[in-house]
Order: C-alpha cells, then sequence, then structure tokens
C-alpha cells in the first residue's frame, strides 16, 4: 500500500478532528440562525424572530470566534442569494435595508457574549454576558433604522428597540437557562 493510500484510510486525530468539529459546529450555528428567522412574526420594519436567541448561543457555546465566523458565514450565504433572512429573503441588499445593522451586528454580539463567557459561568454572568450581546444588536439596528429607514430618533428607538424590549426579554432567558443547563455537560462545542 502507498503512503498516500495509507493517509486516506486514518481515522481522524487531534487537530484534523477539532478543526472538523469546529467547522461543524460552526456552520451548524449558521443554519440554525437561518431556521430560527423562519419563525417570524411581520411586523414593519422589522419582524419579530428568533435569531437573536441563536445568536446568543452560538457565542456562548462556540466562543467568541467561532461564534462570530458562524455568524458571518450566516450573512454571507444570505448575501450570495441563499434564502435565510426573515420572510424567506436574500441578497446584499437586504444588509442595507431596515433590518441591516440587526443582521450586521449578529457576528459582533456572538463574539462579545463568547469573550465575556470565557471564564465565567454563574446564570448572573450568562444572562450579562447574553444581555450586552442583545445590547449589541438592538444599538446597531436601531442606529442603521434612523440612519437608512425613519430618519427619526424617538420613532426609530421605539419601532426598533422598545417593541422588541418584551420578545427579547423572553428569548434572553431562555438562551440564559438553556445555556446554564447545557453548559453544564458541553461547556464550549467544538
Amino acid at each position: 500500500m502507498s503512503s498516500t493510500a495509507k493517509a486516506e484510510v486514518q481515522p481522524l486525530t487531534g487537530s484534523t478532528s477539532s478543526i472538523l468539529s469546529q467547522a461543524l459546529w460552526t456552520a451548524g450555528f449558521a443554519v440554525a440562525t437561518a431556521l430560527a428567522a423562519r419563525f417570524e412574526i411581520p411586523h414593519y420594519p422589522v419582524p419579530f424572530t428568533l435569531q437573536t436567541m441563536v445568536v446568543l448561543l452560538a457565542g456562548a457555546f462556540l466562543g467568541s470566534r467561532n461564534g462570530a465566523l458562524s455568524q458571518i458565514l450566516y450573512l454571507a450565504s444570505g448575501a450570495v442569494g441563499f434564502p435565510v433572512f426573515a420572510g424567506g429573503a436574500f441578497g446584499f441588499v437586504r444588509l442595507v435595508g431596515p433590518t441591516g445593522g440587526y443582521l450586521l451586528a449578529f457576528p459582533v454580539a456572538a463574539a462579545v457574549v463568547g469573550y465575556v463567557l470565557r471564564e465565567r459561568r454563574s446564570l448572573g454572568s450568562v444572562t450579562l454576558s447574553m444581555a450586552a450581546g442583545l445590547l449589541v444588536i438592538f444599538t446597531a439596528g436601531t442606529i442603521h433604522l434612523y440612519a437608512f429607514s425613519i430618519h427619526d430618533v424617538s420613532a426609530a428607538f421605539s419601532a426598533g428597540f422598545l417593541i422588541f424590549s418584551w420578545w427579547d426579554a423572553l428569548k434572553l432567558g431562555a438562551a440564559s437557562m438553556i445555556y446554564f443547563e447545557l453548559s453544564k455537560r458541553w461547556p464550549k462545542l467544538g
């Protein structure tokens, strides 16, 4: 048997297995974000979805780098034409529309959550890190909504931040509890 054939049949070990595992989990959270976009309550200018919950969980489970990469993969998939955004939408133009600020903040929010959670794992620290991630998303989303769509600070704040407070408080609580309980078995995936 040649040395090339031996290399092909050897099992994945060490860093190759780790890289493959990280890639699969990263892609898995990108797909989960796309699926969460399908759970939509239509609302103009920004619909209610479950995406932010998955973004928070991606940062918590995958860590800062891979959490951000999962969301970059999600955004790139939508930008090149896969129907992964809310309502089955796709295309680069979606990133500059009313929801663009929220979407573009997903990688940053996942990175923030992963960074804050790198050492502390109490329920309080999990909740605070995820609240920080939500703050990143809603600050960027509201500013983008103001700049590109509404052009009135109080109306943009009301339509882009306040309207989601109850919905995202529920998702924050759910994401915190999901991570807190599952992290006892799997503190980091991949």
